[in-house]
This record gives C-alpha cells, sequence and structure tokens, in this order.
C-alpha cells in the first residue's frame, strides 16, 4: 500500500473545519485561560491520539456505544469545569497570583479527560472512520490528528490572549459560563439528538 498525501490533505481539511466549532475547542479555550496552555495541549493531543487510533481501528464498532451514556458523563464533566472555574477565590485577582493551575499531572489529566469522552461519538471520529476505511488509515490517521491538535492549540492561544487582556474574575465568570453552556448543550444532545 502506498502513501497518499491527498489522503492526509483531505483528512486534515475536513476534520479541522468540522473541530473548529465543535465543544471542544471551547472546552480548550476555557481551560486554557486558566491552566498551563501546553499542559493542556498534551493533554488533549493524548486524548485525540487515542481518539483516532480507536476511529482508525475500529470505526464501524462506535456506533454501537451508548450515545445516550456518554453525552450525559460528557455534560457532567463540563459542569464540573464550570464548578471549578466559579469556585476559584477572588483573592486570585488582586496580584495575579494563583490565576494558572499548575501540575502537570492535574492539568493533564484534566484536559485528557475532557476530551476523551467528550469526544466518544462524535462528527470528527466519526468522519475520520469513514474516512480511513476509503482513503487509508496511515494517511487519515496523520491529516485527522494533526487537524485536532492544531485546532486545540489555536484555542489555546487564544485562551492566553484572552487571559492577558481581560481581568481573571471577566475570564473565569466567561469560563464557567462556556463551561456551564456546554454542559446544557450536551445534555440536549442527549435527550433530543
Amino acid at each position: 500500500m502506498s502513501f497518499d498525501p491527498l489522503a492526509l490533505l483531505t483528512a486534515f481539511g475536513l476534520i479541522f473545519l468540522a473541530e473548529l466549532p465543535d465543544k471542544t475547542m471551547f472546552a480548550s479555550l476555557a481551560m486554557g485561560t486558566r491552566m498551563r496552555p501546553l499542559y493542556v495541549w498534551f493533554g488533549t493531543s493524548t486524548a485525540f491520539a487515542v481518539h483516532v487510533a480507536i476511529a482508525v481501528g475500529a470505526g464501524s464498532l462506535l456506533g454501537m456505544l451508548p450515545e445516550v451514556a456518554v453525552k450525559l458523563v460528557s455534560a457532567a464533566l463540563f459542569a464540573f469545569g464550570a464548578v471549578v472555574l466559579l469556585r476559584g477565590g477572588d483573592e486570585d485577582d488582586e496580584e495575579g497570583a494563583g490565576s494558572v493551575v499548575t501540575g502537570f499531572w492535574p492539568v493533564y489529566t484534566t484536559a485528557f479527560m475532557a476530551v476523551f469522552i467528550s469526544e466518544w461519538g462524535d462528527l470528527t471520529q466519526i468522519t475520520t472512520a469513514n474516512l480511513a476505511a476509503s482513503n487509508g488509515w496511515v494517511p487519515t490517521a496523520i491529516g485527522s490528528l494533526l487537524a485536532l491538535m492544531s485546532v486545540s492549540a489555536l484555542a489555546l492561544l487564544a485562551g492566553r490572549f484572552i487571559a492577558r487582556r481581560v481581568p481573571l474574575r471577566t475570564v473565569k465568570r466567561i469560563g464557567a459560563a462556556c463551561m456551564a453552556a456546554l454542559a446544557v448543550w450536551t445534555l440536549i444532545e442527549a435527550f433530543v439528538g
């Protein structure tokens, strides 16, 4: 089997565009305002790599997962993220102390779990599985993973830009509102969708 660069570019383009308006991009942006962006990126990228591997390896089986249960867990994680953002004390606003959650493993784990759970059965995962079936798994896996990692990086850069220019209290409230909205959106998807 030969490597097809067009298949890689197709996967990258489709997945990049599909992920831009996705809830995971907004979750990355929210995490990037409160946590170390590089650690968040490592966590999201690892979760995306696992999902791409699953999609190309067993894409047809993803449709068998209980969608409602996955969406309920995802909604709970988004709601938890909103609570964590709101619980941060206002003393953080004084001199920026504590404005960034530190520690590689806590940040990595939070980012990994948020993406890992919320991406089950997502459009990008299903698209990756379909592309792998028709265009070959290697170029699809590479293109899809690069697209997902790129969107996460863009969201994190935007999150850091916002955090430097907007008071921390406002950032936390907006981030919590976004996470709460994602929780509600995911619940609606679970029961209506």
